[in-house]
């Protein structure tokens, strides 16, 4: 199960900087069977800790627990290392693993808080839900015989109600369209996948596209499907999306780049204090050596992302396109204490293939660099490629002689500014209301709209449906009203997302993505590149 309402954040510019540095659980080692905390030396250095921590037990004016004590004392003391060594609590620790393991155990649907109520909006194919019956559309009135529609109920308690472990069974009662009374259905929990690899097609009849969102133990097996299939249509040319990809598994990362390099050709490499130098080559078992190939990036896009763009722009193999990179070159190693709690802990830096270090630099307290995005916002950097500077003896050379900088990201090798061309202050107005009647419209047209399953005959559909003309009256009704002015500049950006985003709710990414290719600016720069 996942919520599609959070998801939708991902397309649009410009996220916070926060959402980005807290999601950043990236280049991350599987855990060893001998990573348990008395190898790290907890047991015999920590005396003065526990003499602490004994004496405020035993002598304290007040009652004290101790184990809350220790859950606020560890992330203090780890917010002395680096900004990427974190603690993990118990009840948290599950969901951080689900991403970079790639499932979690559910019953396998996409959902929507509509107007009160849960709306499915997808199944999973092959899921619990889908096997007992449940269809998109159906909105989930009761759980387990409590009733959760018009309660205020968050995303997050829904989440918790709907999934659990392997094997055991939820019930569910809903209301469908046509039907005059709720339907229940009892559903086995199951593990769910999550598909890190949103979407891969042919922008047209040489080109494809793959969409990576993070990576995960399953990416590379993913990434293959996509690429063989775009192979069989004939695709000679290659656009990877790394943009708002904040990382995860470094191997998956290595795996993807070996892809597209010669045997031998370094990939990345890492060092640490007691980490003796590591390195990741090709192994000559690549299938797309000879594949035309750009890879576009933004600020945040984070380590494994950076990984990859690293090792194909140092071995000069394709052309990195779009905005500087995060600048994550920190390596983290999961660990993991009994009682189902654990930390992710700095274990060494990694480096492209040229010798970079791409890691930004951080001061005592990380403000600056937890605001490192809206400072790059400030000082035009998403405008202007001349208000990035670095300093000479951050200089380092490609294979093929090319000047590259480390010490803050990856630098693409053609910029490519934010488009702010459609914005408009009506357009920041109207913002909040064009996902929510996107999902409206799906629900009262989900019929009509299930006799278009590709892209292009879906949204020649939604062309002749007036949709801007229904959005307006929409936000009307919402004390928005019309700007004509406003509409001149931002109508074709507004009709566009509302499109993409009713293709979303039918045809899930591959409905979404060629509708939004409109009003990428990026990837039509890349898709004329590659054309040139």
């Amino acid at each position: 199960m996942s919520n599609n309402n959070s998801r939708k954040t991902v397309f649009l510019p410009l996220l916070a900087a926060f959402s980005l540095v807290t999601g950043i659980l990236i280049g991350i080692y599987l855990p060893r069977k001998s990573d348990t905390p008395q190898n790290f030396g907890f047991i015999q250095k920590s005396d003065k800790i526990n003499s602490v921590l004994n004496r405020i037990e035993s002598d304290y004016v007040d009652p004290v627990n101790r184990n809350e004590l220790v859950e606020t004392a560890i992330p203090a003391i780890l917010k002395k290392l680096d900004p990427h060594s974190i603690y993990i609590p118990a009840r948290e620790l599950k969901r951080a693993n689900e991403s970079i393991q790639g499932n979690f155990e559910g019953i396998g649907i996409a959902f929507n808080m509509l107007t009160d109520t849960i709306l499915v909006i997808s199944t999973i194919n092959g899921g619990p839900s889908e096997k007992v019956g449940l269809q998109a559309g159906d909105k989930i009135l009761y759980v387990n015989d409590s009733l959760v529609a018009g309660r205020g109920i968050s995303d997050e308690d829904v989440m918790g109600m709907l999934k659990g472990p392997r094997g055991t069974v939820v019930k569910v009662k809903v209301l469908r369209k046509r039907f005059p009374e709720l339907l229940s259905f009892s559903i086995r929990r199951d593990k769910i996948p999550i598909t890190s690899v949103y979407v891969a097609y042919m922008i047209n009849e040489n080109t494809g596209f793959i969409l990576i969102n993070n990576f995960a133990e399953s990416t590379y097996d993913e990434f293959m499907t996509g690429l063989r299939e775009l192979k069989g249509k004939g695709m000679t040319k290659l656009i990877i999306d790394l943009r708002g990809n904040s990382g995860g598994v470094m191997d998956a990362a290595i795996q993807i780049a070996n892809e597209f390099l010669k045997k031998g050709q370094l990939i990345v490499y890492t060092k640490g204090r007691i980490q003796l130098r590591n390195e990741a080559r090709a192994n000559g078992s690549g299938e797309f050596e000879t594949v035309d190939l750009i890879i576009l990036i933004d600020e945040q896009s984070a380590s494994a992302s950076e990984i990859l763009a690293g090792a194909i722009q140092d071995n000069d193999r394709g052309t990195i396109i779009g905005r500087r990179s995060f600048g994550k070159g920190l390596v983290q190693e999961p660990v993991t204490f009994p009682d189902g709690s654990g930390m992710r802990l700095t274990i060494a830096r990694y480096y492209t293939p040229s010798g970079r270090s791409i890691q930004k630099p951080y001061n005592e307290d990380f403000d600056e660099y937890y605001d490192d995005l809206n400072i790059r916002f400030q000082n035009h950097e998403y405008e202007v490629p001349d208000s990035i500077h670095f300093a000479d003896s951050l200089k380092y050379t490609t294979i093929g002689g090319r000047t590259v900088y480390g010490g803050g990201g990856i630098m693409p090798d053609i910029f490519v500014p934010a488009d702010t061309s459609g914005f408009s202050e009506y357009y920041f107005k109207i913002r909040p209301f064009i996902y929510p009647f996107a999902l409206s419209y799906t629900e009262k047209n989900r019929e009509s709209l299930k006799k278009y399953p590709e892209a292009d005959e879906f949204e020649k559909f939604l062309d002749r449906q007036g949709l801007l003309d229904q959005f307006i009256r929409y936000t009307s009704g919402n004390n928005v009203k019309p700007d004509k002015d406003g509409l001149k500049v931002s109508g074709s950006v507004i009709h566009t997302q509302i499109k993409a985003y009713i293709a979303r709710n039918i045809l899930d990414y591959k409905g979404f993505y060629p509708i939004w290719e409109e009003i990428d600016t990026t990837l039509k720069y890349a898709i004329e590149y590659l054309k040139k």
